[in-house]
């Protein structure tokens, strides 16, 4: 694969957020009667506000936002066992070295990104895009679109590394190739995937004329 730039989602692309993501919507489903199973099969990749509308149907944008709140709080906060993925410091400390132009694509907010950013020693992006920057969340291509245009980069140059079903159906959707890092066994589009890995640490990046060469090791 080749490309200019590379756009990244955060948690579980390039960080282990997984036990905090779940002590959180764990504990809010209990709270509010609603089947475990049933919200983690549905939050990955998703802006908060988008599962909290879809689980809370009928309910006021008031009381919505409270949960919200009380949830964002939480993940910010919550950060004990937060850890960068195997790989992930490493490749973009490349991409640094190499000068090739990256951006962190997720569906959290400011306050929680940037709390895992810290806690997993991730390199600061120069450009990161997050829940309060579009109108709609992944899988629309809006969050991936609007990454690309702050790389200054038309969407077909930029590689797309994600891990969720509803990131990888948003980068399809925005027009990037699209590598995919452990993807549910039920991905939709799998034949439209350009690389499909278990770890970061399998990508070998070599410059290339027009940007970089993406291949496995």
């Amino acid at each position: 694969m080749l490309c200019k730039g590379f756009l990244f989602d955060l948690d579980g692309t390039l960080i282990d957020s997984l036990p905090v993501v779940e002590l959180a919507w764990g504990n809010w489903a209990r709270r509010r009667h609603v089947p475990l199973q049933d919200v983690f099969s549905f939050i990955h990749g998703k802006q908060a506000i988008t599962s909290l509308r879809h689980f809370m149907p009928g309910e006021s944008e008031e009381v919505i936002q409270a949960e919200f709140t009380a949830l964002e709080n939480f993940e910010a906060q919550c950060i004990e066992g937060v850890t960068a993925l195997p790989g992930a410091v490493a490749l973009l400390t490349t991409l640094n070295q190499l000068g090739i132009p990256w951006a962190i694509v997720t569906s959290g907010s400011i306050p929680v990104a940037s709390a895992r950013l810290r806690a997993g020693h991730i390199p600061p992006p120069a450009v990161l895009i997050t829940a309060e920057q579009v109108a709609r969340g992944k899988p629309q291509p809006d969050a991936y679109l609007l990454g690309a245009q702050r790389l200054g980069l038309h969407p077909a140059e930029c590689i797309v590394v994600e891990d969720a079903i509803a990131g990888i159906q948003a980068g399809l959707a925005a027009g990037c190739p699209v590598i995919a890092v452990n993807p549910p066994e039920d991905t939709p589009q799998k034949e439209a995937i350009g690389l499909l890995i278990t770890s970061l640490e399998q990508l070998s990046i070599e410059p290339d004329m027009h940007g970089v060469r993406v291949s496995l090791r």
